[in-house]
């Protein structure tokens, strides 16, 4: 089991702005790894059917990415425990060039093994890169800080779906709207980035030598042994906080499928679609931001600022997939002819402002599951567990998503199951935020009585327990 300490170095250097080993640039450099990992995978998802003009392949290869990230996802936390964080994040970045190239192919030759295999292997790369970004993210930062390094992440990694966007908008400017699928050069440009991620990831130091601004270690880590991980992974299943945070996790990723191919892939012609990837990822950055400095900022009460984060997201959600269901309303047999260009203006307003407030949502969404998540703990091997766990939930849901649009179930009814899947998220949010969640005044006292604080305030070196 690993075990963990909190020490307070004696460092004149502890307050440089651009320190190595400050949880800041730490983030700081898994955020350029997801900006050009998962950031252009998702620009390329955000285009409908991979880029592709029939979207069944993609379909196809995303069942198989998120059935596998099923199930990597969940062991992805054991993974960055025995493994440490550069070599886990480095080996699952170098599946995403993988999967661009299996398209690259399929521009070529029209069979779907490659896609679909190179799928299964991103779906097992995935789950180890997001289960420790997921427990450096909640991990290294200070507890009254997390939203604004959960928004710092997010900015970075969605600017990524924004240059992503850039790529497929201006290379297929001059193409028409009849294009059968993106340009060779426009996979290449994706594959690039993707590699440079991976070299990023080399350079992630370990929690032990990540030093805070006030001198505390994110967490030493002695790392832990397949025994101990398989049993803690069991566990997490009825864990009673995990469980509330099911619907949450399930609907996180499963309106992808219906906004990218039934959104953005059916409304708008082949570059439209890129410029709206573009305002979908901005808008991730516009909406983490904001729920970031919300969750760290807006109240005393550390619970009571994530009960005022949940309202927010749960009013914004409520009348953002009300406007959806009046846009859906438009075409109910999924069949619309007439494509939108960016150049038409008044008709395309409303649609882009749709999907604008998509990307808006889904941001504030994730960044305050994740916000809640780094507050049930305050370390990385928990916390890599419980991101894992997350993770593996979303992509469970996710790949039945795919299927859900590949066997043509109606689009009114793929809405309805997105809007009541985030609704029942919001009230489990707040249960568990009231139940599991308590005030840094409250841990600092909980702490003193344990004797594992001294007078001083400084944490002592007592194991932490699950």
């Amino acid at each position: 089991m690993a075990s963990f300490t909190h020490e307070k170095p004696q460092n004149a250097q502890l307050h440089k702005p651009w320190r190595f080993n400050s949880p800041f640039v730490q983030v700081l450099l898994v955020g350029l790894v997801c900006f050009c990992c998962p950031g252009m995978f998702n620009a390329l998802s955000g285009m409908g059917g991979g880029g592709q003009l029939d979207p069944t392949a993609a379909s196809n290869a995303n069942t198989a990415l998120y059935a596998a990230f099923s199930i990597s996802g969940v062991l992805g936390g054991a993974a960055f425990n025995l493994l440490g964080p550069r070599l886990t994040l480095f080996l699952a970045a170098l599946t995403y060039p993988l999967y661009v190239s299996s398209f690259l192919y399929y521009n070529h030759d029209k069979s779907q093994i490659f896609p679909i295999i190179a799928g299964g292997v991103l779906g097992v790369g995935a789950g180890l890169l997001w289960a420790g970004q997921g427990a450096i993210m909640t991990s290294y930062p200070p507890q009254d800080r997390k939203g604004s390094y959960i928004s710092l992440f997010w900015t970075i990694f969605n600017l990524g779906g924004v240059i992503g966007g850039l790529i497929p908008f201006t290379l297929n400017y001059h193409r028409s709207s009849g294009a059968a699928s993106v340009t060779d050069s426009t996979y290449i440009a994706f594959m690039c980035f993707m590699v440079i991620g991976a070299l990023f990831a080399l350079i992630i130091l370990p929690p032990s030598k990540v030093i805070r601004n006030d001198g505390t270690s994110a967490s030493r880590v002695i790392y832990s042994d397949v025994r101990t991980e398989s049993i803690e992974i069991v566990k997490l299943f009825s864990n009673w906080k995990m469980l509330l945070m099911l619907p949450a996790s399930w609907a996180s990723n499963f309106f992808y499928t219906y906004q990218f191919n039934n959104v953005n892939g059916k409304l708008f012609t082949l570059r439209t679609k890129g410029l709206n990837n573009v305002a979908y990822w901005g808008a991730q950055m516009v909406g983490s931001l904001g729920i970031g400095y919300l969750l760290d900022f807006s109240f005393t009460s550390r619970r009571v600022r994530g009960l005022f984060g949940v309202a927010i997201v749960a009013v914004l959600g409520t009348a953002i997939w009300g406007g959806g269901l009046a846009n859906q309303l438009r075409y109910t047999d999924g069949e619309w002819t007439d494509l939108i260009d960016f150049k038409e203006g008044g008709r395309y307003a409303g649609p882009f402002v749709l999907y604008f407030s998509f990307g808006l949502l889904d941001a504030m969404f994730q960044s305050l599951v994740y916000w809640v998540i780094g507050a049930l703990a305050d370390d990385s091997e928990i916390l890599s567990r419980y991101s894992g766990f997350y993770k593996s939930i979303q992509s469970a849901g996710a790949a039945v998503a795919w299927q859900v649009d590949t066997h043509h179930t109606p689009l009114l009814t793929q809405l309805i199951i997105n809007w009541v899947l985030t609704t029942i998220s919001y009230p489990l949010l707040a249960l568990l935020l009231i139940w599991a969640v308590k005030d840094e005044k409250t841990l600092v006292e909980t702490a003193a009585s344990a004797g594992e604080i001294d007078i001083q305030g400084n944490i002592g070196s007592e194991k932490t327990s699950v």
